[in-house]
């Protein structure tokens, strides 16, 4: 299979580069910026005829978005919203367009930033509807309703009704234009909750949300805490945000997965379990063995930001689980490796 990654050299991008180290695919890794050490094709999403020319060129059979503008306070800035809304949205309508007409599978990289306006107390669904507080989950869910859009079926074309006799006239004859205009909810081929198998489709969707994404690579919030818990005698972190981190090489295999069998719809992946960001920061210091640093809990209001945080971000795995059998391993136990790599790379 010939697989197309955009984001190349972003958290995401790099490990599935590692996953591809043991895979008999192919691998096209693009960016719009290099990187030391890597080949990167270079490929602009928002430029259509780009991404037809890439895929027809290199007869992609599937691509994986791990592209998007993901500084969630930046994006408030008025002066940015152009570029979020063509990096978050319009981007990966470009990418469906180009995998419809190919009839390849387009898999979307989302977020747990579509939810959060209202308060939640249990796992959020991937049926569930999203509500964003904020720029970046508002461009988000829109990347993720135009894919779906691009994918939908089109309603097959009205029949014309025989024209009613000279001077008779009826309320359904009145309405029938709008009975007949194709504005209700179309179908979808599978939703990610109990949908069927969708093998032999020419192509399609898979979006997958996840949230508190990091790795040995790039700036994250792991690595930021590993700093400072190594060099500040003090910190104060938010207990009243609670969610899943995610390693991204656990998401990277499951997508690897995915590939091979996809069955269109949306789903959920983070790692397993229920943490707050003071918890997580805890649980660094324990595991980097960091244990001079007094990590003090705080709330959300001791550190004003322009965007409202999801206090309940945890995704529901099940669907995930139990469409393509991925592994989803406890968040500890990732967090673990994570760390044991960074620090092993430093020596």
């Amino acid at each position: 299979m010939n697989i197309l990654v955009t984001g190349a050299n972003g958290q995401l991008g790099n490990e599935m580069r590692i996953v591809a180290r043991g895979s008999a695919d192919r691998y096209i890794f693009t960016d719009v910026t290099e990187q030391e050490g890597v080949e990167t094709v270079r490929l602009d999403i928002t430029d259509l005829e780009a991404i037809r020319r890439m895929v027809r060129e290199n007869q992609v059979q599937a691509i994986v978005n791990c592209a998007a503008w993901t500084n969630v306070d930046a994006a408030e800035a008025p002066e940015n919203r152009a570029i979020v809304e063509r990096l978050n949205a319009e981007a990966p309508e470009n990418l469906a367009i180009a995998m419809k007409e190919a009839g390849g599978w387009l898999v979307q990289i989302s977020t747990d930033y579509v939810f959060g306006k209202e308060p939640y107390n249990t796992p959020c669904q991937p049926n569930q509807q999203g509500t964003p507080t904020g720029i970046y989950g508002l461009t988000k869910k829109m990347g993720e309703e135009r894919i779906i859009k691009e994918f939908s079926p089109l309603p097959a074309p009205a029949s014309p009704l025989p024209a009613p006799p000279l001077g008779e006239c009826s309320v359904a004859d009145a309405t029938s234009s709008s009975l007949l205009s194709g504005n209700e909810a179309l179908p979808q081929r599978g939703s990610g909750e109990g949908a069927g198998s969708e093998e032999g489709l020419p192509g399609g969707y898979v979006i997958i949300r996840t949230a508190w994404l990091y790795s040995e690579y790039g700036k994250n919030f792991l690595k930021t805490m590993l700093n400072l818990t190594a060099s500040k005698p003090q910190l104060k972190v938010v207990f009243d945000q609670c969610g899943t981190p995610t390693y991204a090489l656990d998401l990277a295999r499951a997508i690897e997965v995915i590939l091979h069998k996809p069955v269109q719809g949306i789903y959920h992946y983070s790692n397993e379990g229920v943490c707050s960001w003071y918890d997580f920061t805890q649980m660094i210091a324990r595991l980097a063995g960091h244990s001079g640093c007094d990590i003090q809990p705080c709330r959300s209001e001791e550190f004003p930001s322009p965007v409202k945080r999801p206090a309940y971000s945890v995704l529901d795995k099940r669907s995930i689980r139990e469409t393509f059998g991925v592994d989803v391993p406890y968040w500890v136990d990732s967090l673990q490796k994570c760390i044991n790599n960074i620090k092993n790379d430093s020596l």
